[in-house]
């Protein structure tokens, strides 16, 4: 009997671990690094339509997150000061640092208090009520926020869920030093 114990156990742990890597696999992000950006139109919560090939000539990072998401809120204060340490930078190969903050949402209201509260300064914001199942999260197949991506000047994933550390140190050799151009 104690035998017979012993093999259940076993193999419920076998199957709990299968079970773990196997969520892990899911939800890692599927676009690789050097990999071509996939390209979408959509409208910006001011209206206004966005292309992200029209961001072309810039280092671009999409960021999936929602207002509902402890980590993504907690990022958004280090996203923020990001931004702000690049914004203005002169780049050796881009013409400026942009953020497209994608919101996967139940409610669209959450969104945009969020991105107040937040101080998401930056001008290029989507929102989409679907969450996971919206058009750009499904194209980037989108399982799980916080997930990033960094889209080079030539429309290439150069990162893949960056941490900000990572992000700053890689923007950070891509601007342009005193007399290196």
């Amino acid at each position: 009997m104690n035998l017979n114990w012993n093999r259940i156990l076993n193999i419920l742990i076998v199957v709990l671990i299968l079970v773990f890597i196997g969520k892990k696999i899911y939800l890692y992000p599927k676009q690789k690094s050097g990999e071509q950006a996939p390209d979408f139109t959509e409208t910006k919560v001011d209206g206004q339509p966005l292309t992200l090939s029209s961001l072309r000539g810039n280092y671009v990072l999409l960021d999936f997150w929602g207002s509902w998401c402890g980590p993504c809120r907690k990022e958004n204060k280090e996203l923020t000061k990001l931004y702000s340490d690049f914004k203005d930078s002169d780049f050796n190969n881009a013409s400026a640092f942009k953020i497209v903050s994608i919101a996967l949402e139940k409610n669209k209201n959450g969104a945009i208090k969020a991105i107040q509260n937040d101080g998401l300064l930056w001008p290029d914001h989507l929102i989409f009520e679907n969450t996971f199942d919206s058009p750009v999260a499904m194209m980037y197949k989108v399982r799980e926020i916080p997930q990033k991506y960094l889209i080079n000047p030539d429309g290439m994933i150069v990162l893949v869920n960056p941490s900000i550390d990572e992000l700053h140190d890689y923007l950070s050799n891509q601007v342009k030093k005193d007399g290196i151009y």
